[in-house]
């Protein structure tokens, strides 16, 4: 960016995440052009002078943001790191966000921070992701998101929203990259120690069912992962549910922030990698016993997913 570089403000609000916080700081901080200069100027913008910060909740030290929000007024990017309790988000922080979103500037969410541009008003209507175990209350609090529960990041040109933790590191090296192209952004990569494109999606790290209880789907999402090779139909699935199909739609939405089928994918996409990572089994083998019928539709949700084939993930998780 000749002559001027790209303002980033991060946001330090009262019980930020300190990890959040970090990673757009690191990676923006961390980006180098073909001539050694830095596109990005970086500012921590704080509520206060002196914000805490929190981790699972529990309040761990304390940090002095170098700008007041102000600042961030006419920064190119604002990024709202995850929150101790993110749908408590200050008035005037809503403010500054609905202000540089009208100006056309680029809002990113990191983690829980999707609660606060939800609240803003900046996700109705737009596909978001958050931290998985948070993707159902989100959906409960804010039903004109379109919550994407399995991505790591999500995006539209103007907002950006990522999954938990890690994948904030994820969502600005795919910001640098639009910025500034593959090269830079995978010298960026080599530089904080991490793949330039991350293989997958958030849904490999769950092993997740909700909790029983009344209205729990736990029995039918265990009774799905004991079928998860058959052809299964929503129709098939509210039977077991005993629930109407249009019910089961949004139970689902509610307890896994997605739908019925495409949980049932993922978990099938799950089981092809396991089997891929555990076993010598040729690749139509694995395709029949993890539901994808083919290895032809095997190799096109993992081209679709992951950006890969069956063979080089194989290869790329045994090091050979």
């Amino acid at each position: 960016m000749p002559g001027r570089q790209h303002v980033v403000a991060v946001l330090a609000l009262d019980g930020v995440v300190g990890f959040d916080l970090a990673v757009p700081c690191q990676v923006f901080g961390s980006t180098r052009l073909e001539d050694g200069g830095c596109p990005y100027e970086i500012r921590v913008c704080g509520q206060r002078p002196a914000v805490r910060t929190s981790v699972s909740g529990i309040s761990h030290y304390r940090i002095e943001a170098a700008y007041d929000l102000g600042a961030a007024a006419d920064a190119d990017t604002i990024v709202v790191p995850g929150v101790a309790m993110p749908w408590r988000a200050p008035e005037a922080v809503l403010d500054v966000l609905r202000t540089a979103a009208a100006r056309g500037r680029r809002i990113v969410s990191i983690c829980t921070g999707a609660f606060v541009l939800a609240q803003a008003g900046l996700l109705d209507g737009r596909r978001a992701t958050t931290h998985w175990w948070a993707a159902p209350d989100l959906v409960r609090r804010h039903p004109a998101v379109d919550v994407d529960a399995a991505s790591l990041f999500a995006g539209d040109g103007r907002v950006f929203t990522s999954a938990g933790v890690a994948a904030g590191l994820d969502l600005c090296l795919h910001l640098v990259r639009r910025d500034h192209g593959a090269a830079v952004a995978a010298r960026t990569a080599g530089f904080v120690v991490m793949a330039p494109v991350r293989e997958g999606d958030q849904a490999q790290f769950v092993d997740h069912v909700p909790a029983g209880g009344r209205g729990s789907l736990a029995p039918t999402l265990a009774w799905l992962g004991e079928h998860v090779a058959e052809p299964l139909t929503v129709a098939a699935i509210a039977r077991h549910a005993r629930l109407s199909t249009r019910t089961l739609m949004r139970r689902f939405r509610e307890q896994t922030g997605t739908t019925p089928l495409a949980w049932l994918h993922g978990q099938r996409l799950l089981l092809a990698r396991r089997l891929l990572e555990t076993t010598d089994l040729p690749v139509p083998a694995v395709a029949e016993r993890s539901g994808h019928g083919s290895a032809t539709a095997l190799r096109a949700h993992f081209r679709r997913a992951l950006r890969t084939s069956p063979d080089r993930y194989r290869r790329a998780f045994r090091g050979s």
